[in-house]
């Protein structure tokens, strides 16, 4: 008889662990989505620096605001951004300053109409 009792009280000791065991918190869904058009523009991107830096280098991190082209995944080396998702479409492009300015992309090709400035950005950190 006390096995019986001793046994039941454990159950239901059992039974409480398991009904104030905390609920996992729902991840919440990513704010930010990569594109197929930035997938592009970073592809277009590492063909042109590939001339001027080993492209293991090259590293690409998406935002909320824009998709980031890095050097050494150093976000103190930002080779460009694509703001790619409002209306127009934009290239960030850094001086040696760090100091970004936006021209307007009508298409993903005309990214390859940068690729100078694109080259030169490396040496600034090199």
């Amino acid at each position: 008889m006390e096995h019986l009792k001793l046994t039941s009280a454990l159950k239901k000791e059992e039974d409480v662990d398991v009904q104030t065991q905390p609920e996992e918190p729902e991840e919440e869904e990513s704010k930010i989505v990569t594109t197929e058009e930035e997938i592009e523009g970073f592809h277009i991107v590492k063909s042109i620096l590939r001339e001027s830096v080993d492209i293991s280098r090259i590293y690409a991190r998406d935002t909320q605001s824009y998709f980031g082209v890095l050097l050494d995944d150093n976000n103190r080396k930002p080779l460009c951004r694509l703001h790619l998702n409002g209306g127009k479409k934009y290239l960030g492009i850094f001086d040696s300053n760090k100091k970004e300015s936006r021209v307007q992309l009508d298409v993903m090709d005309d990214i390859y109409k940068y690729a100078q400035q694109l080259k030169d950005t490396i040496g600034y950190y090199e």
